[in-house]
């Protein structure tokens, strides 16, 4: 796959004294998109966390474009990692613009204004997600679907090299799946963003990613491509269960359904 852009190496974290990552080893190639699948529980989100430095692990190294995650400054990582939370609503006193500005903090200095580079990736970032027309409303008066449009907004604006997302098109109606989806495609192809998203979907991962990781009890059970992940032997292992499989009627991808008892 070349040169990685995330390399994860036999990395394992503890949290209460419980183990929820055991010996996981992991490269992202530069520009995939990847999704990342498996039964709750299984360390997904918290695999996700160690990235971005809100977990320590007790054991193993994690590279970004072959440097230790442990030898970047804050802001120096920020610059090349973005993450998108699962999406909560709740209040919030911010407009769109106010909150998508502040995706630009890695590049902030103190007592100066923003420069003419965060007004354009503000800017962007808000075109490219289809905001702009939102940008002077409070994020409070937003959908759901429009606040995760927000909030990949405020990651694109951070300009970083690869954006995480945990569960992106969680609790949105179909059709605002598809805008996510389709909107987290674009990024990829078009702006060259590395993407690593946690899913339960099965389907969005195989219609949507290049390459699929699995995790099971905190340890990697399947990393590969998508194609090959579509396969009974392998989601039983996966998931414990039994599934049924068709194409999609435009694109051929097998897409599968759970065989109910």
């Amino acid at each position: 796959m070349g040169n990685p852009l995330i390399d994860i190496q036999h990395l394992s974290l503890s949290l209460g004294g419980k183990a929820i990552l055991q010996n996981i080893s992991l490269a992202v190639p530069r520009g995939d998109m990847v999704s990342l699948i498996g039964p709750n529980g299984a360390g997904k989100t918290s695999l996700l966390k160690c990235l971005i430095r809100i977990y320590t692990p007790a054991e193993g190294d994690i590279k970004i474009d072959g440097q230790s995650l442990q030898g970047y400054g804050s802001k120096a990582l920020a610059r090349r990692i973005s993450y998108v939370p699962q999406e909560e609503g709740g209040s919030s006193p911010f407009t769109v613009r106010e909150y998508v500005s502040m995706g630009r903090y890695p590049y902030f200095h103190p007592f100066s204004s923003s420069s003419a580079a965060d007004k354009e990736a503000i800017r962007s970032a808000l075109a490219i997600t289809g905001m702009s027309a939102f940008a002077d409303r409070s994020l409070g008066t937003l959908s759901g679907g429009e606040r995760q449009k927000a909030s990949i907004a405020a990651a694109l604006a951070q300009g970083a090299e690869m954006m995480l997302l945990d569960e992106p098109s969680a609790f949105l109606d179909p059709r605002n799946q598809a805008d996510i989806l389709a909107l987290l495609s674009r990024i990829n192809h078009e702006q060259g963003v590395t993407i690593l998203s946690v899913t339960h979907d099965i389907n969005t991962a195989a219609i949507t990613s290049r390459h699929a990781a699995a995790l099971v009890e905190g340890k990697l059970a399947y990393w590969g491509g998508t194609d090959e992940l579509m396969e009974n032997d392998i989601l039983k292992k996966i998931y414990g269960i039994s599934f049924l499989f068709a194409s999609h009627p435009k694109t051929g991808v097998k897409l599968v359904i759970p065989d109910a008892p």
